[in-house]
């Protein structure tokens, strides 16, 4: 009588195409025990059975509590950056009230005040009229400035002969404070829109114009020799080495122009104007409309802000690819 074999206990009986049971070997060691542990009640309670699912979750805990840190990190960096502004609006608020003289209360008036004042002269349409004429002024003259004063500085960084003839001339008027110089400019063009303009143009024109100079002599002459040596002509070279490696120093100048324009225009506009933030301002002030003056004076301030962070966008999109270049090299 035949023994009948018999299988190992990682060995399973397969049937050939021929219907005779044959052994074969199962899989490892480790599926063996996997189906093993499948078949005990309660396997997923041993402690070393879940222990993946353990290393998951407190990897989510401490990325979250890391997110959570980031974010207060950041909530305080803004709290405290903005500390000194909330502090200055707690004393205009509070300081006229408890801290000054009865006889300078009405010369000062609390910031609740002044915003009122600036609620109903928005309520009237008046501070838009006044705002849409300076900002045209500005607008205006700050262009005209803007592309006389790149297209004449990247003349005069790049010749040397015009640098030299230029340069005594361009030294005396960067001298002259525009402010001095309105009253000729309003006798020359009148108390209209030319003249208002013209000052403007010429306060925002050597801010750009120094900042265009430097900013293309400082490029790297690595890269200028390099792009000769390719064949690029002077119109190319400019394009693709020269503007996008002066672009930063260029706007430099700009956003200190974009002050200047409105601080002159301000000025400009209180001497002989018909409308205008500066004319509101010292219309507000001869007619003693104290807050509305407060008023006027805090629009050409969150004006000039609005400003300058709007020229730091536009810088930050035409020198995006100064952030790629430093992304890849690191």
């Amino acid at each position: 009588m035949m023994s009948t074999p018999t299988l190992r206990k990682d060995q399973v009986t397969q049937a050939d195409p021929a219907g005779a049971t044959t052994p074969s070997t199962a899989a490892g060691p480790v599926e063996a025990r996997g189906r093993k542990l499948a078949r005990i009640p309660g396997a997923s309670r041993i402690p070393w059975a879940g222990a993946g699912a353990g290393a998951g979750a407190g990897a989510g805990a401490g990325a979250g509590a890391a997110a959570l840190r980031a974010g207060a990190r950041r909530a305080g960096r803004a709290i405290w950056g903005s500390g000194a502004i909330i502090l200055f609006l707690l004393l205009w608020e509070l300081g006229p009230t408890y801290l000054a003289p009865a006889s300078t209360r009405v010369f000062l008036p609390p910031l609740h005040v002044v915003l009122e004042a600036l609620a109903g002269l928005i309520e009237k349409g008046q501070l838009q009229n006044h705002l849409a004429a300076s900002l045209t002024r500005s607008a205006s003259g700050f262009g005209i400035a803007v592309v006389a004063a790149v297209a004449l500085g990247l003349l005069v960084a790049w010749y040397r002969s015009l640098d030299r003839f230029l340069n005594p001339l361009l030294e005396v008027f960067r001298n002259t404070a525009a402010l001095a110089l309105l009253p000729v400019f309003t006798l020359l063009l009148g108390i209209g829109e030319t003249s208002k303009i013209s000052i403007v143009a010429y306060a925002a024109f050597f801010p750009v114009l120094l900042n265009t100079i430097a900013g293309v002599r400082t490029v790297d002459p690595l890269l200028i020799r390099a792009a000769r040596s390719l064949g690029l002509s002077n119109f190319r070279l400019f394009q693709k080495v020269i503007l996008p490696s002066a672009v930063p120093t260029i706007f430099t100048g700009i956003r200190m122009a974009g002050t200047s324009s409105i601080l002159v225009l301000i000025a400009a506009e209180m001497v002989g104007a018909k409308a205008g933030l500066g004319y509101l301002i010292v219309n507000s002030q001869m007619s003693f409309l104290i807050p509305e003056m407060y008023a006027g004076i805090l629009t050409v301030s969150l004006l000039g802000l609005l400003v300058n962070y709007l020229l730091v966008a536009v810088e930050r999109h035409f020198s995006r690819w100064r952030t790629a270049v430093g992304s890849q090299a690191v």
